[in-house]
């Protein structure tokens, strides 16, 4: 084994003084090294200082070159608990004088059952159930036929997410469809294989999940900011600021720790669910009054086009979107065989009883007419019910929008990092921070890229034109269940869904992909197409011919040393 003293020199030049040295062997990955070569090669190179913890950081994957890199020996003044790093005695890799060695450093397990729930409830429940609920009613034609609509709705969701729920126990990586496209397809062919888990990591890392991270915070700030403007309409600029401002500060807090994030997260979905149960009150207290007129109306004036039914079915199942968000932190779940699929039984018929007496409770005093011509339901039936109290609505809404801002950015994140992870997007972006535990370079770029999409992009029209690829890839990844039943038909299932559950959802899933197109064509889907299948072409240089940015290696270490990063590992569930 051979030092590089280059390099090594290089970096005594410029480290801090916080910094001892980083120093970097290279070895052959066909030349097993002993522990005493190890052991040796350690205490020359590292220089181990018995009075602080050092540490020793192995990237997971070798490189196509097939050369590992060891990386850091950073004096930071003392590390974190052991227990928190994972941290393990190893005689044989390290000296006495430290006694540590850092394999990897990966995130705390720090989701429980109710922050599990609290994150699904949270991320369903948006700002839309307050707002503007009307695209089912529209689509359906009448009272019943709207409350039939949301209740499938909810059903078909269940359905996704207790497949999910069979994926996620089976494989317990974070990243949702990404983990489970790779593991599906990737070993079906060397190059094709990888490309459909490469291409929803494109299109989510850089529009899904930032469009909709952006949307959220626009929905926060506008409802934060209108009192401060009465009857005006407050300018499009302070609205992109305080939007701004919250992804800012909400991806602080998730850098911060993921601990206080899912303290966020229940906070927050509390707060929500006490605004759910103000509507939910006040529309039993309309029903024992007698203001029941609306809802005997039940069937009539149903729409008789099955196409539209079905268009507001799309219209119900996006109001239920983030059924899948806990599939995305799975790493970071306690015991996830059973807390996955508790906290998905739980969650979504909650959500799926709220939608249905909140729009019971709208029709208590809201004619159809009134209901498709408000630009905020929740306030017109205040306005009726709370009489004086009807701030109480503006107040909810700046809640939900703020706990599903915040559950975005959490589940968000991890799709870059568990791509990165994998060598399908830069190395660096599946860095962990030493002591907060958190991927800060991934929630970096997301927080840069949504911030951007909301200062100088169309958001709403994005999220509009890029939703069918969403459903493209909840399909893609319904699929993913059956080819691994077929494939590995041995694999311990912790929990498994009867074969009917998937193949429904694959159904609906091509169904709403093909829907908007059919009905209303316009040349921005296949410009989202063409952006979602663009993709190839850094795919096959990067990914397939495992070509290196000039530069990327200096520019890794760097943020390492300026962010406090280091590898991560995935570790299986026992």
């Amino acid at each position: 084994m051979q030092r590089s003293e280059t390099c090594d020199s290089g970096f005594k030049d410029s480290l801090s003084s916080e910094v001892s040295r980083v120093g970097t062997d290279s070895f052959d990955s066909n030349q097993p090294e002993s522990a005493c070569q190890k052991s040796s090669t350690m205490k020359d190179g590292l220089k181990l200082n018995p009075n602080v913890d050092n540490t020793e950081v192995m990237n997971e994957k070798p490189l196509k070159n097939r050369v590992k890199t060891k990386l850091l020996a950073l004096e930071l003044g003392g590390l974190p608990d052991d227990k928190l790093l994972g941290l393990k005695r190893n005689s044989s890799n390290l000296s006495s004088d430290s006694g540590y060695s850092i394999e990897h450093v990966q995130m705390k397990k720090g989701v429980g059952l109710l922050s599990g729930v609290a994150l699904i409830v949270g991320t369903m429940i948006g700002s839309g159930i307050f707002i503007s609920p009307k695209g089912v009613l529209a689509g359906s034609g009448s009272v019943g036929a709207s409350l039939v609509v949301w209740a499938f709705c909810g059903l078909i969701s269940l359905l996704g997410a207790l497949s999910y729920a069979e994926l996620g126990t089976m494989i317990t990586k974070s990243g949702a469809e990404y983990a489970y496209l790779q593991e599906a397809f990737s070993p079906m062919h060397r190059t094709l294989g990888p490309v459909p888990a490469f291409l929803f990591a494109w299109t989510s890392v850089l529009i899904l999940k930032p469009a909709l991270f952006g949307v959220t915070s626009m929905s926060f700030a506008v409802y934060l900011v209108q009192p401060f403007y009465g009857d005006c309409v407050p300018g499009d600029l302070i609205v992109k600021m305080v939007a701004v401002l919250c992804l800012f500060f909400i991806t602080f807090i998730n850098a911060y720790s993921v601990s206080l994030a899912t303290k966020v997260q229940n906070f927050f979905t509390v707060m929500k669910l006490i605004s759910v149960a103000i509507i939910i009150i006040g529309g039993i207290y309309m029903l024992v009054n007698g203001n029941t007129e609306i809802l005997k109306t039940g069937f009539e004036d149903t729409e008789p086009s099955w196409s539209m039914i079905a268009l507001a079915c799309y219209d119900g199942l996006w109001a239920y979107d983030g059924w899948n968000n806990l599939n995305y932190v799975t790493e970071e779940l306690k015991n996830p065989h059973r807390n996955l699929p508790l906290a998905i039984i739980v969650g979504i018929p909650f959500v799926t009883i709220c939608y249905i007496l909140m729009n019971i409770s709208y029709f208590t005093v809201l004619s159809k007419y009134d209901l498709l011509m408000s630009t905020a339901v929740a306030s017109s039936w205040g306005d009726v019910v709370l009489g004086g109290a009807t701030f109480i609505i503006p107040i909810a809404v700046v809640f939900s929008a703020f706990g599903g801002c915040n559950g975005n950015c959490f589940t968000g994140g991890r799709v870059m990092y568990v791509a990165a992870r994998e060598g399908h997007l830069p190395e660096v972006f599946s860095y962990v921070h030493v002591k907060q535990l958190t991927p800060l370079p991934s929630l970096m770029v997301s927080v840069l890229v949504a911030s951007c999409l909301v200062l100088f992009g169309e958001i709403f029209q994005l999220i509009d034109f890029f939703s069918f690829t969403a459903w493209f890839f909840y399909g893609l990844t319904m699929a993913c269940l059956l080819v691994l039943r077929y494939t590995q038909k041995e694999r311990h299932r912790p929990y498994k869904v009867p074969i009917i559950m998937p193949i429904i959802v694959l159904l609906v899933s091509i169904y709403l992909v093909v829907a908007p197109i059919v009905n209303d064509p316009k040349i921005e889907f296949l410009y989202a197409f063409l952006f979602s299948v663009s993709g190839i072409v850094f795919y096959v240089p990067f990914v397939v011919y495992q070509k290196r940015v000039k530069y990327m290696t200096n520019i890794t270490w760097f943020l390492q040393i300026v962010l406090m990063v280091a590898p991560s590992k995935y570790v299986p569930v026992e």
